[in-house]
């Protein structure tokens, strides 16, 4: 345990701060995980339908640096691949 007060408080934002980041990882993964539910299970409609949602969730997170851009960017194209590939 820290013994220096401004330790103590660093150790304590800390704590805080990782908490808020595995609440906007697991938003992230309930997220993606929704969006690929929809696409395994050929709900082509909800997909479209919730495809901004999607994208605006993902670059919410994105913005904090929780998750990198590039890995969100990354996400939202191959998922709008596939959304394309079957509206065809």
């Amino acid at each position: 345990m820290a013994n220096i007060k401004s330790s103590i408080r660093r150790a304590r934002k800390s704590r805080k701060q990782a908490l808020v980041n595995k609440g906007r990882k697991s938003k992230y993964k309930s997220v993606v995980k929704q969006m690929t539910t929809y696409l395994n299970s050929g709900k082509t409609k909800e997909a479209i339908a919730f495809l901004p949602k999607f994208h605006s969730q993902l670059m919410k997170i994105a913005k904090t640096g929780t998750i990198s851009k590039k890995t969100v960017s990354r996400k939202i194209s191959r998922i709008t691949k596939k959304i394309n590939k079957i509206k065809k």
